[in-house]
């Protein structure tokens, strides 16, 4: 809730469109709309994206005014592949405070699951300051598998940044009481342990003859 009893706030996020032909009006940001309305549908105050040439300055630059002490998620479409125009993780690592390597890694591996061509993504995720910056490929097809692979860990993550969620629940961390809650049999991840196989009997106490 805020300061006056209203609706909690939402959290601004922003989209940063990286192409050569939008920036040119040649070309109808795709992706970027899509982002913006997805963002929105998902509670986050959001306008409309940024549209700049595939040039590495002016990347960085319009990184630097996004991602201000007040907004949460900066999300960047285009310039991740091997074309020597694409400059975004190049303009973006600089500026990282800490990256973030799971979310590309995942973003990756989704991609690749859809087309051998995913392995040629080269987008980099990471943080600056408490915003988080997330480079995602240029194609409308992309941008939304990417988004829906993101969404529902956004919003710790965030809360993470902000300082907001407890310590018991970083990734791969069992509470105290889960692991009270865990059965003596259970190993760490809470799997219950195959029970060690029966042990032969000998043939001699058994008194069969050896083969």
């Amino acid at each position: 809730m805020s300061a006056t009893g209203g609706a909690k706030e939402r959290p601004r996020a922003a989209v940063l469109t990286v192409s050569d032909r939008c920036a040119r009006g040649e070309a109808s940001d795709e992706s970027g709309a899509w982002l913006r309305d997805a963002l929105r549908g998902a509670g986050y105050d959001t306008g409309d994206p940024r549209v700049v040439p595939d040039e590495a300055d002016a990347i960085a630059a319009a990184l630097l005014e996004l991602a201000d002490p007040g907004t949460a998620l900066v999300l960047t479409t285009g310039g991740t592949g091997l074309s020597p125009r694409d400059v975004t993780p190049e303009a973006t690592r600089p500026l990282l405070d800490r990256e973030a390597p799971g979310l590309a890694e995942a973003l990756r591996a989704a991609a690749i699951r859809a087309t051998p061509h995913g392995m040629l993504s080269r987008g980099l995720a990471g943080t600056r300051g408490r915003t988080l910056i997330v480079n995602l490929p240029g194609s409308l097809r992309a941008v939304t598998e990417g988004f829906g692979l993101l969404a529902p860990v956004l919003p710790h993550a965030l809360a993470l940044l902000r300082g907001d969620a407890p310590p018991s629940h970083d990734v791969g961390t069992a509470s105290a009481g889960e692991r009270r809650a865990a059965p003596a049999s259970a190993d760490p991840g809470g799997a219950p342990r195959p029970s060690a196989p029966a042990r032969p009997r000998s043939s001699r106490a058994s008194g069969a003859a050896p083969p």
